[in-house]
């Protein structure tokens, strides 16, 4: 299944056959599929989900659509996806969008929530009350291809008074253990609690007060991935909307990729929205410029070969 038979699924329906194109897509099993949907908070049989995607039976559009904008956060398909081809959109005014979840940008978005809940932090109101007004992300890879550094200064606003602290998430290259990476505090903040699982590191960024409502702060951390694995690149994840992001990556003169390019998407699962080639100037330098984030990720790709 590819991308592209996967989005004309999506769009021409109807909903069994955009659901089986889906599972397919993920390469997930039934059983698999309700273990992930279970850990969510909601529970769906095998055998409902293997009537849905035969055609047997149908979602009810009055009472069935949790169970459905689960299945795309699974799946890792825009919000809405599924639900249009089930029946009318329920919900708040058109134009406002909630935060999306990590299921919904990333396939292992239910490490990143185990994470938040090891400190008791609900996932889904992680940073709700800071808006991002512009983040720099400075990224060095060595001579070996490999992430030495990453460096992130951030402007963001304090939507309520009280905000006192930023919660960060870093993954790692796969198959890198956590362990190896070290996380510091640069600029206005000191380094809170640490949480590890995988590749995955999760730190919280202790302001030095309780900021006051719409009260502008900066923050910068830093992290040493430790990590020998070759680089494919850095992206930065959106889960709302936000100011403008930029990327820059040191690469080593020795070491230079095949192709580079800026790229943003909606999801991990989904082919990119955006893919712009981007050159090195002559201090090996590349940057990628993002003057508006909406939900989802962008960064810069590297080719090495």
């Amino acid at each position: 299944m590819t991308p592209d038979e996967l989005a004309d699924a999506l769009r021409r329906g109807p909903f069994h056959l955009a659901l089986r194109a889906a599972i397919e897509h993920r390469g997930l099993s039934l059983a698999r599929l309700r273990r992930h949907l279970a850990r969510l908070g909601v529970p769906v049989a095998e055998s409902t989900l293997s009537y849905w995607q035969r055609g047997l039976r149908h979602p009810d559009a009055r009472h069935g659509l949790g169970a459905v904008r689960a299945l795309e956060a699974v799946l890792g398909l825009p919000p809405d996806a599924l639900v249009v081809l089930v029946g009318p959109r329920r919900g708040g005014p058109r134009g406002r969008r909630h935060a999306a979840s990590f299921a919904e940008l990333v396939a292992r978005g239910p490490v990143t929530r185990d994470l938040y809940a090891e400190v008791g932090v609900d996932p889904d109101r992680a940073n709700a009350d800071v808006e991002l007004l512009f983040v720099h992300e400075r990224v060095t890879i060595d001579e070996h291809r490999a992430e030495a550094r990453a460096r992130t200064r951030i402007v963001g606003s304090a939507q309520r008074a009280g905000v006192d602290r930023y919660l960060a998430v870093y993954q790692g290259e796969p198959g890198v253990d956590a362990e190896v990476t070290a996380v510091s505090a640069v600029e206005g903040c000191r380094l809170g609690r640490v949480r590890r699982k995988e590749s995955w590191v999760m730190f919280e960024l202790l302001l030095d007060r309780r900021l006051g409502e719409g009260e502008t702060f900066v923050l910068a951390y830093e992290v040493d991935p430790g990590s020998t694995a070759e680089c494919p690149g850095y992206f930065r994840l959106y889960r709302r909307s936000a100011g403008p992001l930029l990327v820059q990556l040191e690469l080593s003169p020795d070491a230079l990729p095949a192709r580079i390019t800026q790229v943003a998407r909606n999801t991990d699962a989904l082919p990119p929205t955006r893919e712009d080639e981007l050159f090195c100037d002559r201090l090996s330098l590349v940057n990628a410029y993002f003057p508006v984030m909406t939900p989802g990720l962008a960064g810069i790709a590297l080719d090495w070969t």
